[in-house]
């Protein structure tokens, strides 16, 4: 009986899986295989929070498959060499995998490819970057003309069930799923595709048709979370933008429709940054806009640290990072609000923005980090203005209007009455004193005087 390997890397899923689908149509037996890439794991880039997300997911897959009569192996090492020892050990005669289109794995894909029967399926994208092209064969570098062009493509196609059966081969050895149990346990995520789905479902049963008002608000539970699950493939692209249609299609009102259009709109997003990695893989070292490639950054390492550790005086600041400190995720306007205080108030390059949420967020994906951390910025494609900076007061009064998202995650603010809670340091000292907050004391005072900032950033991107 013929095998082949189904080499499991971000699709660890068992439904709507085109390399397994694949896998087990042209072989009698499918061997599931993770290999523990230390490329990977050793990278600067790489986050506790994720791997312990990622080995708990693992686990997950690996019950899924025994249920289904087979089991994930699970191996260390260079990729290239483990896959080749496994083609010689199972007799195999072909690896089925899900393309993935950063840098790193294209590179790594390519050198394989060349010395074993590598096969690459779409899966990670709905439109694969390679797609979605201008009449001229170029790539887009503006979403909306981008996003016209993927909505007129043909859908790839309805998800595709999950396997019942999986025949696999006996018997072949595996490490162990590395246990982080402790560091798993305190995310607000419980890996797996069976709570992708439920969550999924969930969103799209009701909290998709508000998405285009609550998506924005910090202190209320407004958008999808399925974030984790897409980075990982626990949930398939596909199956997601499908739900979208589904929803768009059933909403009872023109602004409930809108609403799963949003969603729907985040979702392309997503895929836009895959392409802008893909076409443009550059943009992981350096601005996407030559003009802004030499800005002259202040790149104050005190300052990056009390950004880092939610030290900033300014609330709205404060405990978004402190969220993503202790949760290993972040709201995505909170994102947005600390990456311009960190590259328009401080000044300081994105680049080191970019890894140290690659290093904490439990969802950190390259293209969407990078392309989010680009647009705040002003540097990347389609990119905010630079002229566009965030005044974290406003954004904390309109997103946050009763400081609830502030006060579970800065204590220390606990007491402070609503009317100073976006900006305490306004606070008389008899009433600093009063609700135990002293600026300066228990609290820190403003790291940088906005309006200041604010003219000192556009003196500098003028430049």
């Amino acid at each position: 009986m013929n095998t082949a390997l189904w080499w499991v890397r971000r699709d660890l899923r068992l439904s709507d899986n085109q390399a397994l689908a694949a896998a087990l149509d042209q072989a009698g037996q499918v061997l599931p295989v993770f290999i523990l890439d230390p490329g990977l794991l050793n990278s600067p880039y790489a986050s506790e929070k994720r791997l312990a997300f990622l080995y708990a997911g693992l686990g997950a897959l690996d019950e899924a498959l025994r249920q289904r009569g087979s089991y994930l192996v699970l191996r260390r090492g260079d990729p290239a060499l483990v896959l080749a020892e496994l083609l010689h050990q199972t007799q195999a005669q072909a690896i089925y995998a899900e393309a993935d289109y950063s840098p790193y794995a294209r590179r790594r894909d390519r050198r394989i490819a060349q010395a074993l029967p590598l096969h690459l399926l779409p899966g990670l994208a709905v439109q694969p970057p390679q797609a979605v092209l201008k009449a001229d064969g170029t790539p887009y570098t503006v979403f909306t003309p981008y996003s016209r062009a993927w909505l007129s493509r043909p859908f790839a196609g309805a998800p595709l069930p999950a396997p019942q059966h999986i025949p696999t081969p006996p018997d072949v050895t595996s490490e162990g799923i590395p246990a982080q149990p402790s560091l798993a346990a305190s995310l607000p995520f419980l890996a797996g595709e069976d709570e992708a789905q439920r969550r999924l479902e969930n969103f799209t049963e009701q909290l998709i048709f508000d998405y285009g008002e609550g998506r924005n608000r910090m202190d209320l539970e407004g958008t999808s979370k399925l974030s984790p699950y897409l980075r990982f493939g626990m949930l398939s692209a596909r199956q997601a933008v499908d739900a979208a249609r589904q929803a768009e299609a059933l909403a009872a009102t023109g602004q409930a429709r809108r609403s799963a259009e949003t969603w729907l709109n985040e979702l392309i997003w997503r895929e836009f940054y895959l392409a802008i990695l893909y076409h443009f893989p550059f943009v992981r070292q350096t601005a996407f806009r030559p003009a802004l490639r030499h800005l002259r950054w202040k790149n104050d390492p005190e300052e990056f640290a009390a950004w880092a550790a939610g030290r900033t005086g300014y609330p709205v600041v404060d405990a978004a990072m402190r969220q993503l400190a202790q949760s290993g995720w972040m709201h995505n306007r909170a994102r947005m609000i600390t990456a311009s205080f960190l590259t328009k108030d401080l000044l300081i390059d994105w680049r080191w923005g970019e890894r140290h949420f690659m290093q904490h967020l439990v969802d950190g994906d390259p293209a969407s980090n990078n392309g989010g951390w680009q647009w705040t910025a002003g540097t990347g494609t389609d990119a905010a203005p630079y002229f566009r900076v965030f005044n974290p007061i406003l954004q904390s009064m309109k997103f946050d209007p009763e400081g609830a998202y502030i006060q579970r995650y800065v204590p220390e603010l606990a007491q402070v009455p609503q009317t100073f809670i976006h900006a305490p340091w306004k606070m008389p000292p008899a009433l600093q004193k009063q609700v135990g907050c002293l600026i300066g004391q228990d609290y820190p005072a403003p790291l940088v005087d906005h309006d200041m900032a604010r003219q000192r950033v556009l003196a500098v991107y003028k430049a």
